[in-house]
């Protein structure tokens, strides 16, 4: 036998056995005897391994798509573009966050406490004093307060003008309906202003002094509007929405037209006199004809009205329908003309009188967000060049704008500097202004530098691409592929990322990457062979987002940054170039921002440049860019590819979860409830035979999900629409033929709700 590669060198030549035979006693073991060499026996001793089998190769680890993590000397998020005011935000009280926090406001005469209303039903207090670390409870109605749908729960505050003498404080929330939810109108949700007295100087509220003054039964759950205010002729003001739903459905007119309801309404009540108050004798219904609490009609849902602390101005910033939100500067008898007028733009019926109606003092299109929050005019000092002017906001894409006014008289709004996703705006009693942000932080109005804008202007300027040919990344930019797209008219796309060198990605419980700062993604966008767009989103040093497009140029050759939304005719089809602020419209802060880069996205298979397929995860965790191991690939979830394999079910949550989520889930912009979340389970998902909040797009019984009928299903309706009902709203033309097919087989498949 062949015994190389066994303990000790057999090598060379055959030894000679002629002769007596060797005496081998005291060898170890005992070979007493003659050995039969027609069997021999050639087991091993027991303390030495047995000979490799060297017909099989060593059991190595496979080769990573990247092996060493990539050194990133330019590719990293610019400085962001100053915007058109010298004025920023900034975190403030920077040691406390909030629980969905919806209001934040000043005792009257108290300028050393401020309050913030959370949406659960709680407010809190603490010192005004930015080093403040310590809350404490002013008022606590958890269990009196519905916050279970989106637009639902404690949702305005207003300390009467005489607080420091009489400690009354007004809140407006939505109930429960008493004796069940089909006592009500159908949405278990009954508004409700109610007045509560402190009992301990001011410190807190006494939730047993509680005195309700009115009720309004809401028919749907979302437009629950909610703002409180007193004015500077000691009335207590309120907004309503139109009673929910879409296109303000309820009674021949609409609620908002309609005088008989308070829905869609600005009110105005006397706390002062009557039991539970007086109607003030000027408002316009005083007498008859309509319900005499109404001051101003025509409203779908006023998200927050201030009164200038000047002039007595009240302003109020309405939400729109699909295409336009406005801010109006309401008068006494004002009609803001909703719903047959959306902004300054005809809505039901398409041609319209616009007589009679106040128009909005401005407007603007979903381009720049989709939902906006009134704020207040700015009276403060530290930033002189907003004096006078009325700050408000979009929720949605986080922009702020200073309305200002051109040499003509002409609105004409600046934008801010620092995207601040937010529920609405404080003022102090200094006039300052302040933002209360999505993310539960607070965040302040600031003097802003008016740097040059070095922003690159050509996608080979930006520091990611090679500068003499822009086509090619550089090495730091890492390749990656998600599971399941996001529709973008049939467009092939390169992804990319960068992260600063030092720094690493943290993989959040949800499993939702968060970016270090001054990282870079990277989406490149050609139809058929033509290169059309690059996008970059950047994580700048502020902590925020920006996204901004490239469009690529007729040869090819390089990209030029835009300024705003664009379209362009590409291959027989009508591309969309996405404005900055759209960008964000997507790219939600509840969804993390960065969407495609998450555990579920990435868990798969991609094969990198070099030719080596490999989990993304895994080489991610083997390059070290992740904060902590991940382990195992195989033990985390995954999404399936859409038009893949593997149960249409799970394919069909897939691309809801790519194509939907990002808006539609807690805490997002996604008007209702749903959930389409992949690892939310349908029965937890508030879709399947749920009653859409946005209106039925004039489907007879439509739900967002009808078991079994796509032609009932919302869901459906919008994935199949181009016009404003499209879901989702931006950046796409074009049906999605493949992916609305397994939307609508598994809504066929369906025959039940779980």
């Amino acid at each position: 036998p062949d015994l190389s590669g066994a303990a000790g060198d057999l090598s060379g030549p055959a030894p000679d056995l002629s002769g007596p035979a060797p005496d081998l006693s005291g060898a170890a073991g005992d070979l007493s005897g003659a050995p039969d060499l027609d069997e021999p026996d050639l087991e091993p001793p027991a303390d030495l391994e047995p000979p490799a089998d060297l017909a099989s190769p060593p059991d190595l680890a496979p080769p990573f798509g990247i092996e060493v993590r990539p050194q990133n000397p330019t590719c990293l998020a610019p400085t962001r573009p100053p915007s058109a005011v010298a004025a920023s935000t900034q975190r403030a009280f920077a040691q406390l966050s909030f629980s969905v926090p919806i209001a934040m406001l000043q005792p009257p005469g108290d300028a050393q406490r401020w309050l913030v209303v959370q949406k659960g039903g709680v407010v809190k207090a603490f010192a005004n004093d930015e080093q403040a670390a310590v809350t404490t409870t002013f008022l606590d109605i958890t269990g009196r307060v519905n916050s279970a749908p989106n637009e639902a729960g404690l949702l305005g505050l207003a300390l009467h003008p005489g607080w420091q003498q009489n400690h009354y404080a007004y809140a407006s929330y939505t109930a429960y309906c008493p004796n069940g939810r089909n006592a009500c109108s159908g949405s278990g949700l009954l508004s409700t202003i109610s007045r509560f007295e402190s009992k301990d100087g001011g410190a807190t509220l006494d939730p047993a002094t509680e005195k309700i003054l009115l009720q309004i039964d809401q028919p749907e759950q979302n437009h629950n509007g909610g703002s409180l205010a007193f004015g500077p002729d000691g009335r207590l003001y309120a907004g309503f929405g139109d009673g929910g739903s879409g296109g303000d459905p309820h009674g021949q007119i609409g609620n908002g037209q309609e005088t008989q309801t308070l829905l869609g309404k600005i009110l105005r009540v006397d706390v002062d006199a009557g039991n539970p108050y007086a109607i003030p004798k000027d408002n316009p219904f005083a007498g008859g004809g309509g319900k005499p609490e109404i001051y101003a009609v025509g409203l779908r849902n006023p998200w927050r009205f201030s009164f200038d602390t000047l002039t007595g101005d009240l302003w109020v910033g309405d939400v729109g329908q699909n295409a336009y939100e406005e801010v109006d500067r309401v008068r006494l008898g004002g009609n803001y003309g909703w719903r047959v007028m959306e902004g300054k733009h005809c809505y039901n019926p398409m041609n319209c009188n616009m007589n009679g109606y106040d128009l909005p003092v401005v407007e603007y299109p979903h381009a720049d967000g989709c939902s906006i929050s009134g704020g207040y005019v700015y009276r403060g000092a530290a930033v002189p060049s907003l004096a006078g002017t009325y700050l408000y906001g979009d929720y949605c894409s986080g922009k702020v704008w200073a309305l200002k006014y051109d040499l003509q008289g002409q609105p004409s709004p600046a934008a801010l500097g620092g995207v601040r996703p937010m529920t609405a705006f404080g003022q102090g009693a200094d006039g300052e202004v302040y933002l209360v942000g999505v993310d539960g932080r607070l965040y302040k109005i600031v003097p802003g530098m008016q740097p040059a804008d070095t922003f690159p202007r050509k996608l080979s300027l930006t520091g990611c691409f090679d500068p003499n040919d822009p086509k090619q990344p550089l090495p730091a930019l890492i390749p990656y592929d998600v599971a399941s797209p996001l529709w973008s008219d049939g467009a092939t796309k390169r992804r990319f990322f960068a992260v600063p060198d030092g720094k690493t990605i943290t993989v959040e419980l949800d499993g939702d990457f968060t970016f270090p700062l001054g990282s870079v993604l990277v989406k490149e966008f050609s139809v058929g062979a033509t290169r059309v767009e690059t996008r970059l989103l950047v994580r700048h040093d502020d902590g925020e987002w920006g996204g901004y497009s490239y469009r690529w140029d007729d040869q090819g050759k390089d990209a030029d940054l835009l300024p705003g939304s664009d379209t362009r005719v590409v291959g027989g089809q009508t591309w969309y170039f996405p404005s900055r602020a759209e960008c964000l419209q997507c790219h939600t802060v509840a969804a993390g921002r960065s969407l495609g880069l998450e555990v579920l996205q990435q868990n798969h298979g991609f094969t990198y440049p070099g030719g080596v397929t490999s989990n993304q995860l895994a080489v991610l965790d083997h390059v070290g860019l992740l904060a902590a191991r991940i382990g195992d690939p195989a033990l985390l979830p995954a999404l399936p590819a859409p038009t893949g394999g593997g149960p249409l079910e799970d394919r069909a949550r897939s691309y809801l979860h790519a194509n939907c989520s990002f808006c539609h889930r807690p805490n997002s912009t996604g008007r209702g409830n749903a959930d389409y979340r992949f690892q939310t389970p349908l029965k937890m998902a508030a879709a399947c035979n749920a009653d859409p909040t946005a209106g039925n797009l004039g489907i007879q019984g439509a739900k967002l999900i009808a078991p079994g009928a796509p032609d009932k299903s919302i869901v459906s309706r919008r994935m199949h629409a181009l016009d404003s009902d499209r879901m989702p709203p931006l950046g796409t033309v074009l049906v999605d033929v493949a992916g609305s097919q397994v939307i609508d087989d598994w809504i066929t498949s369906l025959m039940v709700c779980p």
